[in-house]
């Protein structure tokens, strides 16, 4: 299957630079996958769409400001500290670096992107902050401009990020982050940090919408999986089979894993909000032939059209990117013909796309 095959042409002005006023205030469109019917609805109208017995599972990860500016030094022979002014003579000029993924084995290591990529080196320090109050090494080099960087140890680590770190908005969105930003590209129902994504679905969501749902009925669980690397990379050869995921972190309760069993057992639908539900709940069956159990671990499960879904039956999703990852997981869901029929509709109706974009309700 080429990757080729997962392409659809979308004006720019139809990607959301901007969020909606309000969360709710979303287009939707219901995209029946049986009968291929599109209905153009907004996400007020999601509670009713839901069945009385449907568990609908929402991703309860938190995006944390992983991107930070700084400064390059010098390689680790030069002996740079910023406790030392004379020492400031050898920095060279501004860095980026998107943190990615906080490395299991050293809390202080992380996986990262960094601009200029070619420039920094292996064994070069980096500062963050007026004051320098954070200061890595970079340890390793990936191949596409990843790297790996030790902070050095600093007391309130994630207290020193969310004061000078920006929330990391993708780069579709031609514009420097503002304060609004680190509350509306976040879920109200956010809890557990460690994203660096936003799992777009969950932004239409307000404590109205959440209230509609339990006057319905409708059971919830959550699940925790934090975007990284993955959602930044680009598809990179023409056959889709020949793809490999990064792996995310991932956790699931115990109340969770017996809410799913039960649902299931009891012929109930799963209804994923996001794409990022789907991978966990879908890599946890996979692993256990069918059964969700509680754990943590890595998931690095990718889905396209021909997998055959063991848990999740309807998915709420926003818009993705031609020829991503995301866009085939919906596509073997929903079916690539009639998912990019919706697609071509949505561009038609002048929809607005991908993060603070409009949604879409398969089922």
């Amino acid at each position: 299957m080429l990757v080729s095959e997962f392409h659809y042409d979308l004006p720019a002005e139809l990607i959301a630079q901007e969020p909606l006023a309000d969360r709710s205030g979303s287009r939707l469109l219901h995209l029946s996958r049986d009968s291929g019917a599109i209905e153009d609805l907004t996400f007020r109208d999601f509670p009713g769409l839901l069945r009385p017995n449907d568990l609908l599972v929402f991703n309860n990860t938190r995006v944390f400001p992983a991107r930070l500016y700084g400064r390059r030094g010098g390689l680790r022979s030069q002996a740079l500290s910023p406790a030392n002014p004379a020492s400031r003579d050898f920095l060279r000029g501004r860095v980026e670096v998107l943190l990615t993924k906080q490395l299991r084995r050293d809390p202080n290591e992380w996986e990262c992107l960094v601009r200029p990529g070619r420039k920094i080196g292996v064994g070069e320090h980096l500062f963050f902050g007026e004051q320098d109050e954070l200061q890595a090494e970079v340890i390793a080099r990936g191949e596409f401009g990843e790297r790996q960087i030790r902070f050095g140890p600093t007391e309130n680590y994630f207290a020193i990020v969310e004061k000078i770190g920006h929330i990391p908005l993708p780069p579709y969105i031609a514009r420097d982050d503002s304060p609004g930003d680190r509350e509306r590209y976040q879920t109200v129902y956010a809890r557990e940090r460690g994203s660096v994504a936003a799992p777009t679905a969950g932004l239409h969501f307000t404590p109205e919408i959440l209230s509609a749902l339990r006057d319905r009925g409708i059971e919830t669980a959550e699940v925790t999986l934090h975007v990284g690397l993955g959602t930044f990379q680009p598809v990179r050869v023409e056959r889709v089979e020949e793809h490999a995921l990064h792996s995310e972190p991932y956790s699931i309760s115990k109340e969770t894993a017996e809410q799913i069993n039960r649902a299931r057992a009891g012929g109930r639908r799963v209804v994923a909000v996001g794409t990022t539900a789907v991978r966990t709940l879908e890599y946890a069956a996979q692993k256990h032939g069918g059964e969700v159990r509680a754990e943590s671990g890595e998931a690095n499960l990718f889905i396209y059209p021909g997998y055959l879904f063991q848990v999740v039956g309807a998915l709420l999703t926003n818009f993705h990117l031609p020829q991503s990852t995301l866009l085939m997981l919906v596509c073997a869901l929903g079916g690539k013909e009639n998912v990019l029929r919706a697609y071509s509709h949505a561009v038609e109706q002048r929809y607005r796309f991908y993060s603070y974009g409009d949604c879409m309700f398969v089922e």
